[in-house]
């Protein structure tokens, strides 16, 4: 059963790919992006080096912006559900560099001639809801009319230049603590063939749609090292980036990952995505798998469309990271490995 939509438009049959899932892949992305550094300045503090979640440039001794943009084609059918999740995951990723939105741009591209005007206000209002849920304005934006129905944010905040979180800020001997459960890109691509119930819907929403909010209280722990959101590339990918940029090795316990409760058995049944394939082929020549079932192999490289929160603190910081996760309504956040000395990320079945 998919969502109800009132609007009877059925938005992800415009799309050729949903939510993070359209994503280029990781090894092409490295491609285009070869050779295009241009000028650095001093006051900014995060920029395209370990392709962190957002820019941060140092405004003066107390402030820092953080900059991000993130849209996509539809994950979902309800056109306000969609304006919703775009939102979620865009300002997510202010939040996953420790910092506070302060305001948001609106992003739209929509096939004007096949999409009623009132299904498109309300992916507007959708969006529009979440900023307002956090006392942040859409102060602008940019609209076209494109091929896909494409929709997200600008979203700007601000974070102390010395609270900043990078992903490749770790410190040998960190665990790695994991805020979401997976398999939001397996739920879609079920959602897609029309087999996921409205169980199944409700708990793909509440995961797309709970910012993280953790982060802002995550930059006041110094002992919290290295922050990153895991989207479209996967768990192992955005772990991938921990690693690499901090220059160590990461280890995950499979059996303590968490998935949405439905991940394995819509696996199972084939219901993945394009993206676990050309994640795993973008970054596979990092990874050592230890008793890992090809099933799970695709389950880590699921790309998530607003995912969790993946952070890496020392040990003493373990059980406040967890507390604050909790008291912000992440009940299943869990620790699912560490880092150490040497390169490379390893998954122990």
């Amino acid at each position: 059963m998919n969502a109800p939509n009132d609007l009877k438009v059925k938005l992800t049959s415009f799309a050729h790919g949903g939510g993070c899932g359209c994503k280029i892949a990781p090894g092409v992305l490295s491609k285009i992006l070869q050779g295009a550094r241009g000028i650095v300045p001093a006051q900014l503090l995060v920029g395209i080096e370990t392709a962190d979640d957002a820019a941060v440039y140092q405004l003066n001794d107390e402030q820092a912006l953080v900059a991000t943009t993130d849209f996509f084609t539809p994950v979902v059918d309800d056109p306000y559900d969609f304006g919703r999740i775009a939102a979620t995951n865009a300002i997510s990723d202010v939040y996953a560099m420790g910092g506070t939105p302060i305001m948001a741009l609106a992003l739209l591209g929509m096939p004007i001639d096949k999409i009623p005007l009132e299904v498109i206000r309300r992916i507007a209002e959708g969006g529009q809801s979440v900023c307002n849920a956090i006392g942040i304005p859409i102060a602008g934006g940019h609209t076209i009319d494109a091929a896909e129905p494409i929709y997200g944010l600008v979203a700007l905040g601000l974070v102390h230049p010395s609270k900043v979180k990078k992903n490749s800020g770790a410190h040998d001997g960190d665990v790695l603590i994991l805020g979401k459960p997976l398999g939001v890109g397996v739920y879609s691509a079920a959602l897609k063939k029309g087999a996921l119930d409205a169980a199944g819907y409700a708990q793909m929403l509440a995961s797309t749609t709970q910012l993280n909010t953790p982060g802002r209280a995550f930059a006041d722990i110094a002992d919290v090292h290295a922050m990153t959101d895991v989207t479209g590339f996967g768990l192992l990918g955005h772990l991938n980036e921990i690693a690499l940029g901090s220059g160590l090795a990461a280890e995950v316990d499979l059996k303590s990952v968490p998935w949405l409760p439905a991940a394995e058995r819509l696996a199972e049944q084939g219901h993945v995505t394009g993206a676990s394939a050309r994640n795993w082929s973008g970054y596979s020549m990092h990874m050592t798998l230890h008793n890992v079932s090809n099933l799970h192999q695709t389950l880590l490289t699921d790309p998530q469309t607003s995912g969790g929160l993946l952070i890496a603190c020392a040990p003493r910081a373990v059980d406040r990271v967890i507390e604050i996760f909790r008291d912000k309504g992440f009940e299943r956040a869990v620790v699912i490995g560490r880092l150490a000395q040497g390169s490379g990320v390893t998954v122990n079945g």
